[in-house]
């Protein structure tokens, strides 16, 4: 009888390391494991290379809270949210036409990590993120017009991480960084 050749190990990257040593961490924060256990577990998340490693440090840490889906929809017209909003886990943001207008600058962010996706026809859109977010849009399709947006220099405590994926069919996507 022939075996069946095994997969390769899935290597890890860095968001799956984030991830780890964040949940680590909470559980730490939370009372859950020890502080000679947060520093063994650490240990082998750090120095772990493929997802398989990461398994057995997790292993009894409380379910991750992957937080909340929004949406936000509108057929024409404007999308707008400013001033001090909560901010889901995942927002989604459709509109066929018209403008959109996301002010993040005061906004409540419960997770660390948010994911925008944005699903929009024609008209503009503009994100004005907090001053030490990171932002990623390397998901994101323009159909007609290139995303504006200046890369900060990356600082080791930016926090929020805000992902933006999805499509845009005519418009243009202008992303900054509040000034305060």
């Amino acid at each position: 009888m022939t075996s069946l050749p095994e997969d390769p190990p899935s290597l890890i990257n860095e968001d799956d390391r984030d991830t780890a040593v964040r949940r680590v961490q909470e559980a730490y924060a939370e009372g859950h494991i020890s502080h000679d256990d947060l520093d063994e577990r650490l240990h082998q998340v750090l120095t772990a290379k493929t997802r398989g490693e990461l398994v057995s440090p997790l292993a009894s840490l409380p379910e991750e809270d992957l937080g909340t889906t929004s949406t936000i929809a509108a057929a024409g017209g404007r999308i707008r949210r400013r001033g001090a909003w909560r901010v889901p886990r995942i927002l989604k943001v459709e509109s066929a036409f018209g403008r959109v207008h996301l002010d993040l600058s005061r906004a409540v962010f419960e997770h660390p990590d948010v994911d925008i996706e944005l699903q929009l026809g024609t008209g503009r859109a503009k994100i004005t993120v907090p001053r030490d977010a990171i932002v990623d849009v390397e998901d994101l399709h323009t159909g007609w017009k290139d995303t504006l947006y200046k890369t900060r220099r990356r600082s080791g405590l930016g926090r929020p991480r805000i992902r933006i994926s999805g499509t845009m069919g005519f418009g243009r996507l202008k992303i900054r960084h509040a000034r305060r």
